[in-house]
């Protein structure tokens, strides 16, 4: 857009400017002389002045939009070139505000390209997303009930045979080295006599720790085995001096494994 150069004003309407200028200076000092006057030095009710002040603006705010506008000027010369002023200063205005909404569109077109390609992206990470769910309910569709069903028992089975190993390894161990006690057939009567026969009915210790064992794991709210004659006692004891049993508490002919874990 050219710049309009205001024009230069002609000495009558540049006079009648200044006479304008100087009513309205000796108006306005006329007015800040009555509103010193009329102000009071001090209030004692400081809230009560402030809402006083507040009325008084309001009166006045009404009264200045009740009146009706006024001419600047009777001077044709004057008002054309009051109105090319504002004219110029309209247009600088809305030049800024063109320039602003052109940058802010430029920046939305940005944001817009931007959001685009986000979604596109977002669109290829669902679908690749329904291809993987469509290939793993494929491929569980594929893996039957009794495909699993085999699996589990043959695991099940597995769990069984390493178990019955450790069995048959704990009873070698315990049978090498923690025989079952032998009656000695000896000549001399007199030894016989003081030493006990044996009963014959005695288990051994990897059974007492198979009957403890069993216990615990088929009725676990009451894991306590009682003694009887087949238990040797030198096992019991052995037993509970390691840690491997403990007593009843209110009954010693009783006893349970002790918790590992």
């Amino acid at each position: 857009m050219a710049e309009i150069k205001p024009a230069e004003l002609s000495e009558d309407a540049r006079n009648e400017l200044m006479d304008m200028c100087e009513d309205q200076f000796a108006q306005l000092e006329k007015l800040q002389n009555e509103i010193i006057l009329c102000e009071p030095d001090f209030c004692e009710n400081p809230p009560e002045q402030s809402v006083n002040q507040l009325m008084a603006t309001e009166a006045e705010l009404k009264q200045w939009m009740t009146a009706e506008p006024k001419l600047l000027a009777r001077n044709s010369e004057v008002l054309l070139h009051a109105g090319k002023d504002e004219m110029l200063k309209l247009c600088s205005e809305l030049e800024m505000i063109a320039s602003c909404y052109e940058a802010k569109r430029d920046k939305l077109r940005e944001t817009k390209e931007q959001e685009l390609k986000w979604l596109e992206e977002k669109k290829q990470a669902l679908m690749a997303a329904k291809d993987h769910v469509e290939r793993l309910q494929s491929e569980k569709e594929k893996l039957s009930e009794h495909s699993v069903w085999q699996d589990t028992k043959a695991k099940i089975q597995k769990m069984k045979v390493y178990e019955e190993r450790l069995m048959e390894s704990l009873g070698e161990v315990l049978e090498k080295h923690v025989p079952l006690p032998q009656n000695e057939s000896s000549s001399n009567k007199k030894k016989k006599n003081m030493t006990p026969e044996l009963n014959e009915d005695l288990i051994s210790l990897n059974e007492i720790l198979e009957l403890l064992m069993n216990k615990v794991l088929t009725t676990p709210h009451d894991p306590y085995v009682t003694i009887d004659d087949t238990f040797w006692p030198p096992y019991i004891e052995m037993l509970l001096r390691y840690g491997i049993a403990v007593r009843h508490q209110e009954n010693n002919f009783k006893i349970r494994l002790e918790t590992f874990w």
